[in-house]
């Protein structure tokens, strides 16, 4: 069996860096994007939102893909260059809250590092108009409800990487 490989992205605030703490911590491969593969380029034709244009490496994400010790790989983050990588993955998890849910945890988020995203009120409108729209997401694959406690959110992700087929994922 070949390993599978598996995208989990939404927007800030989502839970995309606990799911994956808890990913690893479970002994799966699970990759930070916004730490391991994340770089801070010019988005050309992407978008002029300076928000969407942290890209991830795409000869890394392929190497990442190409190397079969793994059965399973999880990326996790925001990657605004998904389209250039996308069709290699065998599924896309989307985690999704509500509004005031993502707020919440931006606010828990910055007031432990007031540099983080969301800090600044330009960066909170980004924020808030993303979750609006889904703006810079992918538009296909399984959306999970991220509201719930993360053990119960990863086991459904893990769930669904066991008894789903390609088509349903994606």
């Amino acid at each position: 069996m070949g390993k599978r490989n598996y995208l989990i992205e939404g927007v800030s605030g989502t839970g995309k860096t606990s799911v994956c703490t808890e990913l690893q911590r479970r002994g799966y491969q699970a990759i930070h994007g916004d730490r391991e593969l994340r770089y801070q380029g010019n988005p050309d034709a992407l978008t002029s939102d300076l928000h969407l244009s942290p890209l991830w490496d795409i000869e890394k994400v392929q190497a990442f893909i190409a190397n079969k010790d793994e059965a399973v790989t999880f990326f996790c983050g925001a990657s605004r260059n998904f389209p250039q990588f996308i069709e290699l993955l065998d599924g896309v998890f989307i985690l999704d809250v509500d509004l005031d849910t993502c707020l919440r945890r931006i606010d828990e988020r910055v007031a432990r590092d007031p540099t983080d995203w969301g800090g600044r009120p330009e960066e909170l409108e980004t924020i808030v108009r993303l979750h609006q729209t889904k703006g810079a997401i992918p538009t296909s694959g399984v959306t999970i409800d991220a509201t719930r406690p993360l053990v119960q959110v990863v086991d459904d992700i893990l769930t669904l990487t066991q008894t789903s087929t390609l088509s349903s994922l994606i």
